[in-house]
């Protein structure tokens, strides 16, 4: 889909994301084959490094487009919050593995995990970058329920988000924030503005009908009316150019991932490994289910690429780091963890 986003042309995307996957497809493949234990030693050590880098790069960052996510090293931007996500999940895994299943729920083991989650989102949402802190909080709280903690303490933190939320429209949002929630109301009330991305990804959607109009034939698309074509909204493109067909073909082809990622981590023995699959899991399908509902109008516009299909080296890397921890842990399943 890249090659179509730039018109039939392999610069400036396909040639980068190409040299992206040569680039992480070896050190996906080194993590996998590399002592479990290692990484199991490292898990917090990796997160603390990623969480300084989110730290450092709020302060002093790249800023681009009013936001400071990125580090910028030459021609090169690396942002440390996708990075994040993994490292989270990769120290939530450790965690819960050294808890004895009878402390699982109780408040006072909670806590530490709450926060390993909520500080990094916190910087993150503070960048801003509200899509990716969205995730992060996701898939945290995904990997504490998959860990045990029990419904009712998470239906008590909703009830507090809930709460929060008219503090949070009042303090903690930026201007271009509340606009998407208000555009994902009604994107017609601003149809050149704020409402133009959303408005132009359900024509460009709805044209592509059963078949679609063929790789390089959509209008919406190769006529540039589609914003961030080769990012966040690669997906429209696809549904415009392959249709109904192709778009389910990408679904079926993204659940199959997660469902026989899922199987890895229902026959792993150890309890470091079962959450450490099911986070990535969890990172891989949340990324895949907000971008597509993002395009689809189905919720308000965050950033969300697109796994292994959107333009980006740093999601390149942290899904490759992530998939080559699944694999790790496939190959060691019956491993024995303890010293």
């Amino acid at each position: 889909m890249l090659y179509s986003a730039a018109g039939g042309s392999f610069r400036p995307w396909l040639f980068r994301q190409l040299g992206f996957f040569c680039l992480f497809f070896p050190l996906m493949l080194f993590i996998a084959i590399t002592d479990i234990k290692l990484w199991f030693k490292a898990s917090y050590f990796f997160y603390l490094g990623a969480l300084g880098l989110v730290v450092i790069v709020d302060i002093m960052g790249h800023n681009a487009m009013g936001a400071t996510r990125w580090f910028r090293i030459g021609p090169l931007t690396i942002q440390p919050s996708e990075i994040m996500k993994v490292c989270t999940v990769f120290a939530l895994a450790r965690y819960f593995y050294s808890i004895e299943v009878e402390n699982i729920g109780k408040i006072r083991y909670v806590i530490p995990p709450l926060l390993m989650v909520l500080i990094p989102a916190f910087f993150i949402f503070h960048q801003p970058d509200l899509g990716t802190a969205t995730i992060l909080v996701i898939v945290g709280i995904s990997v504490l329920f998959l860990a045990g903690v029990r419904v009712w303490k998470f239906v008590t933190v909703g009830v507090v988000v809930l709460l929060a939320i008219p503090l949070m429209w009042s303090f903690g949002m930026h201007e271009y924030q509340k606009q998407r929630v208000l555009t994902f109301i009604n994107p017609n009330n601003d149809p050149l503005g704020s409402g133009y991305n959303i408005i132009q990804s359900k024509i460009a959607i709805g044209s592509g009908g059963v078949l679609g109009k063929g790789l390089l034939n959509g209008t919406q698309g190769q006529l540039n009316f589609l914003p961030e074509k080769q990012t966040d909204f690669i997906f429209t493109m696809l549904s415009e150019e392959l249709g109904f067909v192709g778009s389910v073909f990408a679904i079926v082809i993204y659940c199959a991932i997660t469902f026989i990622c899922s199987s890895i981590a229902v026959k792993t023995k150890h309890q470091f490994g079962r959450l450490l699959v099911l986070g990535i899991v969890s990172i891989f399908f949340t990324h895949m289910f907000i971008n597509m509902a993002m395009v689809m109008g189905l919720i308000p516009v965050v950033g969300a690429p697109l796994p292994f299909i959107s333009y980006g080296g740093t999601i390149m890397a942290s899904m490759m780091i992530g998939f080559g921890l699944v694999l790790n842990v496939d190959l060691n399943r019956n491993v024995d963890l303890k010293p």
